[in-house]
């Protein structure tokens, strides 16, 4: 399918791109979209965001508004060089018989000016340019033409913006409008449509997942396999399925704690926040080191063998971690989610380590239950908070926190209404203090 490009300018250029376009009907759809002023354009994009693929701007100064404006799809801008002045400069001393050694220029580097007169032989002792960056005001731009032509330093300005360009005119003075060329636009829409199809390509790769939680036997009997092991086993699994679900993809056990799953780059790239989701739901559920292989492909074979081959990474990093091996063998990782929750499994304060022991609550089930604290945002916890994310019974919970407390590492601060008949349900807080 044929993505659709939004060209969004003012209407001479956005008229001349879709003209130019029509070379492209095969790789690219566009959708033409019109301002009077470049400050229209972050509205354009917000109120249109599911009527383009892409976007294609009339020049660089689109870039503060396209990005004010949150929009998810990929930016190309037209980029005016000497060529573009070449033409501008042509239009004043051949149609208009100006002269071309005192003007003012805006937006292109000194470089591209200084040189396109330097080739056409034209001195420049008093040529002014303004460089622009993106967090150059666009104001700026115009004050600095007024001032210049004020001032008797100028005869002409020069803007590469339509709307200074106007704005010049109505005051009266000289002003003219550099614009692309037709080989800038050429080469930008050829870059947007190789750029989208090489991303839509990648988009419907194989990604293979590989989820390993390190289960030891209990039993002497290794062909033998307790209840509590595949009690165990069916919650892992029901987190991966969710996370498959997710992702739309394709699941399958290997195993007791071993998982795979098939989906596409593009679904897992949509949910990849997700992968440290999964992580911290696993090491929630078991206290034994769970890890994420994640490999692309163009065959289901060669995503596998490059998740493996993550997995081995992750396996070697650290517990509850996951990396990345893409198709061209670059391997990325350890990937984390920007807001996760993580706990340790040791602490070296020996008062706590102390007071744990007396309580008979492992040092990685206490860290467990801080992590689970500071999710709630509310430097509180209770036993149904507990219950849920460490998968244990309310009755249990209790009693973690009620000898917590009794041990002065805990503390009742509150209670709150339950949701149906009963007693109040306590509000507690833990420390390490």
């Amino acid at each position: 399918m044929k993505p659709r490009a939004g060209i969004v300018g003012p209407s001479d250029s956005v008229h001349l791109i879709s003209d130019i376009a029509k070379e492209y009907n095969d790789r690219l759809l566009p959708v033409p979209f019109i301002y009077q002023n470049t400050e229209e354009a972050t509205e354009i994009l917000k109120q249109n965001q599911n009527q383009a693929d892409l976007w294609v701007f009339a020049g660089p100064a689109l870039y503060s508004p396209s990005q004010k404006s949150g929009a998810k799809q990929p930016f190309f801008y037209l980029h005016l060089d000497g060529a573009s002045l070449t033409k501008t400069l042509v239009e004043i001393g051949y149609k208009d018989k100006k002269k071309l050694d005192r003007v003012s220029i805006d937006m292109l580097t000194e470089r591209d000016v200084y040189e396109t007169y330097r080739d056409l032989g034209i001195p420049s002792e008093e040529v002014y340019v303004h460089e622009y960056s993106h967090d150059t005001p666009i104001t700026d731009l115009l004050t600095f033409h007024q001032k210049l032509f004020h001032e008797g330093k100028v005869d002409i300005c020069i803007t590469c913006l339509y709307s200074i360009y106007e704005h010049l005119r109505s005051e009266g003075i000289p002003a003219y409008w550099v614009t692309p060329t037709r080989s800038n636009i050429r080469e930008t829409l050829t870059t947007a449509a190789q750029q989208w199809e090489t991303m839509h390509f990648k988009q419907s790769q194989i990604t293979a997942l590989l989820i390993k939680v390190e289960i030891m036997e209990k039993k002497a009997d290794y062909q033998m396999v307790s209840y509590d092991q595949h009690r165990l086993n069916l919650e892992m699994q029901s987190a991966v399925l969710s996370f498959s679900e997710s992702i739309s993809g394709s699941f399958m056990p290997l195993g007791i704690g071993t998982f795979i799953i098939f989906s596409t780059r593009g679904s897992l790239q949509d949910s990849r926040q997700q992968i440290g989701a999964l992580l911290e739901k696993m090491a929630l559920i078991t206290e034994l080191p769970s890890n994420i292989g994640i490999g692309y492909g163009d065959t289901a074979l060669v995503a596998e063998e490059n998740a493996r081959l993550a997995l081995n990474h992750a396996q070697n990093y650290d517990a509850f971690c996951a990396f990345l091996v893409d198709n061209n063998g670059t391997i990325e990782g350890p990937l984390k989610e920007q807001e996760s929750i993580s706990f340790g499994y040791r602490t070296e304060n020996k008062e706590i380590s102390e007071k744990l022991t007396k309580c008979g609550v492992t040092i990685t089930t206490f860290n467990k239950i801080l992590s689970v604290q500071k999710r709630t945002g509310n430097h509180s916890i209770t036993a149904a908070n507990i219950a849920e994310w460490l998968k244990m019974t309310p009755r249990n919970a209790r009693r973690i926190l009620n000898s917590l407390v009794e041990h002065g590492i805990a503390e009742i601060i509150g209670e709150e209404a339950p949701t149906s008949k009963g007693r109040p349900r306590k509000i507690y807080r833990v420390s390490m203090d």
